[in-house]
């Protein structure tokens, strides 16, 4: 019985290695054009916070100013050589996202630092993908089986 158990797993954990960062990669490019569009199409978000953070001008043109560069963030992830475009774009943005956090304590946090408020979370959020497209950077580089074909 615990054979079978350990080949199970084996045979899990293999299909999991197999297809895990494509999906995964996919996974992050779909959601990134999803939100980008949206803000595009007029649609609030938290990314209003970080358009009264950054000052690029009018917040409302802002917001759509990020929500282009989320889609673009997208579809380089979708598109597996520009990857490595698609993890500068999210550097980028990166640091306003943490700045949004500081600048506007207030609005991110119900208690600073352990209870973050809605647009918090959606900030932190933010962060949490960073290191999750941090995972996908790791394999630029290097011929992941079937992952590298893709």
């Amino acid at each position: 019985m615990r054979a079978r158990l350990d080949q199970l797993d084996r045979a899990i954990a293999g299909w999991m290695h197999e297809w895990g960062h494509a999906a995964h990669r996919y996974g992050l490019g779909v959601f990134f054009v999803w939100m980008g569009v949206l803000k595009c199409l007029g649609y609030k978000s938290a990314t209003s916070l970080l358009a009264h953070t950054v000052y690029l001008g009018d917040p409302a043109r802002t917001v759509v100013y990020l929500g282009v560069w989320e889609a673009l963030i997208g579809l380089a992830l979708l598109v597996r050589p520009l990857n490595r475009v698609a993890l500068l774009l999210l550097a980028v943005r990166l640091p306003a996202t943490a700045l949004a956090l500081v600048l506007k304590a207030d609005v991110c946090w119900v208690s600073v630092p352990w209870v973050p408020s809605p647009e918090g979370q959606y900030l932190i959020k933010d962060l949490i993908l960073f290191t999750a497209a941090m995972v996908i950077g790791g394999t630029v580089r290097h011929d992941h089986g079937r992952e590298a074909r893709r």
